[in-house]
């Protein structure tokens, strides 16, 4: 019995240092996080869109003191009537990538950072499921970790660089602060906000994100659950309002 109850205690407390290392963008951890979300209010004909996010998040090591971590995310997008009686649309949207140089350990105070390109690539395979344009700029995530908690920040501007003339120019601020609680047995609560500025077309969107995961394994492989609500607490007139489903599941690889 005392074996088989310090097995488990390791294994609880092994559950738990992975939910702490999810809970930082940047920590030397191999994910691949699958993200659904539904949005609707799209519009005069009040439109929806279902969007599975697809956002493999790989760390590569430049030597004992830093660390590179790719983070992408690839959108595939089911929609209807966005854009007034527009129809429907499916398949890939503009692809997003970043790369975030970061030390592999915390700063004085425990602050930890990481920064880098960002990039934005016009793959959408449907006109309405993008912009059209070669987007990049600059993107940066600060946090601190203390005891069960982990409160911090990422952000990105991108401008457009190139693409088709007939659409138009880009300049978007991210902007995601965030919150989360971890328990002892793996369970993290989490709030956040997914902020994006149009520069060009002076609004705001304004999605606040409420969601609890869970980490469990599935034999050997560890796997997040996840499962939440987002608000729109501001957006453009034709874009999406009140309240939508999150729901998630995120293979980890410790390395």
């Amino acid at each position: 019995m005392g074996l088989i109850g310090t097995g488990s205690a390791l294994a609880q407390d092994a559950n738990a240092e992975l939910a702490k290392k999810l809970s930082n963008p940047v920590s030397s951890l191999i994910s691949v996080p699958f993200q659904f979300n539904y949005d609707r209010g799209f519009g005069p004909n009040r439109g929806d869109r279902k969007t599975l996010d697809i956002q493999p998040v790989i760390p590569f090591s430049l030597n004992a003191d830093w660390n590179i971590i790719s983070r992408t995310i690839v959108p595939v997008i089911w929609q209807h009537d966005i854009a007034g009686p527009s129809g429907y649309q499916s398949g890939l949207g503009d692809i997003t990538q970043s790369f975030f140089i970061s030390p592999t350990q915390p700063a004085a105070g425990g602050i930890i950072w990481g920064a880098g390109p960002v990039f934005l690539l016009p793959t959408a395979t449907d006109e309405l499921l993008g912009g059209g344009k070669f987007g990049m700029g600059l993107t940066a995530v600060v946090l601190k970790q203390e005891g069960a908690w982990t409160i911090g920040a990422l952000a990105n501007h991108i401008w457009s660089v190139a693409g088709r003339g007939d659409r138009s120019d880009i300049s978007v601020t991210y902007m995601q602060p965030f919150i989360s609680y971890r328990t002892s047995d793996a369970w993290t609560f989490t709030l956040n906000t997914e902020s994006t500025y149009d520069w060009k077309a002076e609004r705001w969107s304004v999605p606040i994100n409420v969601q609890v995961s869970k980490l469990v394994k599935f034999g050997e492989q560890p796997v997040s659950l996840t499962a939440g609500v987002r608000y729109w607490a501001a957006a453009p007139k034709n874009g999406p309002h009140g309240w939508g489903p999150r729901v998630g599941l995120t293979f980890l690889f410790p390395t």
